[in-house]
């Protein structure tokens, strides 16, 4: 399942009608994290959720710009009667171990920019096929795609 946790559905109406964003500026950036845990509608903080470990994982995850590069498609769909934006492919290359250190990574969040990663809010959240990759390998996700649909 992928959806928006309540808060991000938050943060992105506060962002477009009142151009601002709790606890200060917007974000600059944005970040994709691999979770070992489920996350749901919910949760609000990276502290709410368990990060996976690994070597060449970097802690608080891969690091998007907002623009259209990393926001690489941004579709209106009137057949399904919903718009959808398309995240570039984000990966990790395990390095010196695997990734994860142990177990596998089952799920992935875009969080905001804030300076500790367990500040960080949870904007969307993605299952992901059970993840791991051996040293050397690389772990890649492919089009995580946000949807905003009325039901």
């Amino acid at each position: 399942m992928a959806g928006f946790t309540n808060r991000g559905k938050t943060r992105l109406l506060e962002a477009f009608f009142r151009a601002q964003w709790a606890g200060g500026a917007l974000p600059t950036n944005l970040y994709v994290v691999l979770l070992s845990v489920a996350p749901d509608q919910d949760d609000n903080t990276m502290a709410d959720l368990t990060e996976i470990t690994g070597s060449g994982y970097t802690s608080g995850g891969f690091q998007l710009s907002r623009n259209t590069t990393d926001f690489d498609t941004l579709t209106e769909d009137d057949a399904t009667d919903k718009g959808k934006v398309l995240i570039k492919n984000v990966y990790w290359t395990a390095s010196g171990g695997s990734i994860p250190t142990n177990g596998n990574a089952t799920h992935a969040a875009l969080t905001d920019d804030h300076a500790t990663v367990a500040s960080r809010q949870i904007i969307a959240y993605w299952d992901i096929t059970d993840s791991s990759v051996a040293d050397g390998a690389i772990l890649q996700l492919e089009d995580l795609e946000l949807d905003l649909n009325e039901s």
